[in-house]
């Protein structure tokens, strides 16, 4: 499966959260270079999706930003499936 199916996956099911709000980050040279793939906020939590397929492997640069996103006090993740943010969203008491 692709990255690009995964995402759409992931954005299918976020859609189906209630008192969520997600859109898919585009890159780009307008882009900021390291943001996560989904950003999303759910009942006012700050959350963050790399997405990679189960061979994928972040950057050093994807890293680091998804640390500062936790230091913040938002929820980030690199996820490789819906069942995986479901899992997230259970710990964190979002779903």
């Amino acid at each position: 499966m692709s990255e690009k199916s995964i995402v759409t996956k992931v954005l299918r099911y976020l859609k189906t959260v209630p008192g969520c709000f997600c859109w898919k980050e585009h890159g780009g040279m307008y882009g900021t270079a390291g943001i996560p793939d989904i950003i999303a906020c759910v009942n006012g939590r700050f959350i963050a999706f790399e997405v990679k397929t189960p061979s994928g492997k972040t950057t050093k640069l994807q890293e680091a930003t998804i640390r500062k996103i936790l230091n913040a006090g938002g929820v980030a993740a690199v996820v490789h499936s819906v069942d995986e943010v479901k899992v997230i969203f259970e710990k964190h008491g979002l779903s």
